[in-house]
């Protein structure tokens, strides 16, 4: 044991216990304060991390947003698109009936105008026959009068090879027997006119080799186109004025 005296005095074991001691707790304050500053770099790194993940979090609800706002305004066009489909199908409605409508009213209208065209075409008949009539009683005193050819038989309408003449007469000219043949016409202005009469001219001359040949316009107006021609190929042209 130590004696007392003028002091304490360590030993050399005693120094080293207390040299490991401090060694041992200076080494522990070290570590400790190195781990705590990394602690607070991990949780400063951490923070760091959290921002941004919060920042990227409201980046993708922004995103979210408007995606969703997009997908309101795709709804709502399809909204409309379908309203137009519908509008445009309800016109399509009305306009295929519009059309069946108007296909029936032009149903109406043609038989309409095909029994006009009968009832026309039968007052034309009518008024043809009424014209030809007609000539026959005034045509036999021009003849006489105006080129001396004297009837002998009164004029007939009559078919002759499957044609119809419609004026055809025997009578006599400068005492030749002659045939009138004629084509009576409510207006002339076509010189197709002079074929058809030579057409039933050349039939009638089937029928009758040995007779001579008189060929007659009877109209209500010819043109002067006609009536020069007619002068040229010795056809007598009448209009109805004239008598």
């Amino acid at each position: 044991m130590p004696k007392a005296g003028n002091g304490f005095k360590l030993t050399d074991k005693m120094r080293e216990e207390i040299i490991k001691l401090i060694d041992e707790r200076v080494r522990l304050y070290y570590v400790t304060r190195e781990d705590f500053n990394e602690l607070k770099e991990i949780v400063k790194e951490l923070a760091e991390a959290q921002k941004r993940t919060e920042e990227r979090l409201n980046e993708l609800a922004e995103a979210q947003k408007r995606t969703e706002e997009r997908l309101n305004q795709l709804a709502e066009a399809q909204r409309k698109t379908e309203e137009r489909l519908n509008q445009l199908a309800q016109r399509v409605d009305e306009l295929a009936e519009a059309q069946k409508k108007t296909e029936e009213e032009i149903r109406k209208l043609t038989v309409a105008v095909r029994e006009l065209q009968i009832h026309v075409g039968g007052l034309s008949n009518s008024f043809g026959y009424a014209f030809e009539n007609e000539t026959y009683r005034m045509l036999p005193g021009l003849l006489r009068e105006r080129y001396g050819i004297e009837l002998t038989e009164r004029f007939i309408r009559t078919e002759i090879g499957g044609k119809e003449i419609n004026i055809l007469g025997f009578g006599r000219k400068d005492g030749v027997e002659v045939i009138v043949v004629g084509e009576v016409k409510t207006k002339i202005d076509d010189i197709e006119v002079f074929d058809e009469l030579e057409e039933k001219v050349r039939i009638v001359k089937q029928e009758y080799p040995d007779k001579e040949i008189i060929r007659v316009l009877v109209t209500h107006f010819a043109v002067k186109k006609i009536l020069n021609l007619a002068k040229e190929r010795g056809v007598i042209v009448i209009q109805s004025f004239e008598w």
